[in-house]
């Protein structure tokens, strides 16, 4: 029997009271607006609600954002052990995300932020308030449109099992657990993905392959097989324009466009699918990058299926034999500047096919190419993949933690014979 379990039977046989968090909270307020413009470098730690969605997890010990007290008309604080509710989103499923402050500062709350103070353990509630019983509570009466709004009513009457503090800590001494394994792996991730932008930058950069090579693989003895299959540097590379070598054209509107899964993917944002289509009218094996809209300029993607090519999207697609349109993806993916150097402000920024077709690509003999694929198809599918490598066991880990973690916080209410409660909770 685990620790837990032992806790369990212990200090609550008969089940474990549920509370709303009005009961469990000393207090309950909302924050007080900042302004994007009153960000500073330095000042006073702040939190603006947008920040719970896009940087801080389960608990954070540092904020990333500063203001000064004369930015903030009615100053509202949070302190050590407080949570913070995001009450304006996008969605249902995320309105009122949470997170606890486990730093030691006192800090500025901005607005649509709710804060919670309490006498729990900080770290389990967010726990309980991050599973799915939680969210559906959270997302609970209100209405999918561009802005979903939560209040201090709505968030007072969530329910969460409030166990004895003692079963608190040891839940989230299992949970800190699985976190921080995911983190070591996405940490580790990031790492890869550094090391396959410098090989892709070195493999790419003219003469090929010469760029710190010696770097690259003088400390690991098993990549001298590798390196001898990337030592390009005898490689003869002449630089072409983009237009001789490739189709660039535009595509059009579909008849008809589907939000769910069809036959096609409809590219019109450069990179990603902006729908779903029962037609194609591009190949596979094709570059798309976008002709104009915002922040998108500059991105390169890569199609591999059929695909409907949109009216606000390029095609770039190799027309000669010795020139592979993967090796065009790559080039122009590391050297996107090429692209963005290109770019018309004004309304609406863009890219002309007239200019587009003038960048000069360095083209190396068609095996160098291959080779060049090779490496980074591989690089690629191991920062990417999510059916392989670090993706692969990174997406296992979280579905395991959000398994364990709704798990653990399955209590029954108080009152509940609990004939197999032990065997729910055993580790």
């Amino acid at each position: 029997m685990s620790k837990l379990d032992d806790l369990i039977n212990e200090l609550c046989p008969a089940g474990v009271e549920w509370k709303r968090l009005g009961e469990i909270a000393t207090d309950i307020y909302r924050g007080s607006g900042i302004k994007r413009d009153e960000i500073t470098q330095e000042g006073i730690p702040c939190v603006r609600y947008g920040e719970i969605y896009t940087t801080y997890g389960i608990w954070f010990d540092e904020c990333i954002s500063h203001t000064i007290l004369e930015n903030v008309a009615s100053p509202k604080y949070f302190e050590h052990g407080d949570i913070l509710f995001a009450i304006t989103g996008e969605s249902v499923e995320d309105i009122a995300k949470s997170t606890a402050y486990v730093g030691n500062d006192k800090c500025l709350a901005g607005g649509d932020i709710v804060v919670m103070k309490h006498k729990q353990n900080p770290k389990y509630l967010s726990y309980a308030l991050s599973t799915v019983d939680a969210i559906k509570q959270k997302g609970k009466g209100k209405v999918k449109s561009k802005v979903v709004h939560s209040s201090v009513p709505a968030i007072k009457d969530i329910q969460i099992p409030v166990p004895p503090l003692e079963i608190q800590c040891e839940i989230v001494r299992i949970l800190d657990n699985f976190t921080e394994l995911t983190a070591e792996l996405t940490a580790e991730l990031t790492a890869r993905k550094k090391q396959y932008e410098y090989y892709r930058d070195s493999l790419l950069t003219p003469p090929f392959g010469v760029k710190k090579q010696a770097d690259l693989f003088a400390a690991n003895a098993a990549h001298e097989e590798m390196r001898k299959s990337l030592d390009l540097s005898k490689s003869v590379c002449e630089y072409k324009r983009l237009g001789e070598i490739a189709d660039i054209a535009v595509g059009s509107k579909p008849k008809e466009l589907f939000e769910k899964v069809a036959n096609y993917e409809y590219i019109n944002a450069g990179t990603i699918n902006s729908g779903y289509v029962n037609e194609f009218n591009c190949s596979g094996d094709t570059v798309t990058t976008p002709s104009r809209g915002q922040g998108g300029i500059g991105f390169v993607g890569y199609q591999k299926d059929n695909f409907w090519l949109g009216p606000l999207c390029y095609k770039i697609k190799s027309n000669k034999e010795n020139i592979l349109t993967k090796y065009l993806y790559y080039y122009l993916q590391n050297f996107n500047n090429l692209i963005l150097a290109l770019k018309k402000e004004g309304g609406v920024p863009a890219v002309n096919r007239a200019d587009l077709v003038n960048i000069n690509i360095s083209v190396p003999p068609l095996d160098v190419q291959e080779r060049i694929v090779k490496v980074l198809d591989n690089f690629d599918a191991i920062c990417s993949d999510l059916k392989i490598g670090l993706p692969a066991e990174i997406e296992a880990r979280k579905k395991q933690y959000e398994y364990y973690r709704d798990l653990l916080l399955r209590f029954e209410p108080i009152g509940t014979v609990l004939a197999t409660h032990t065997h729910t909770h055993t580790r």
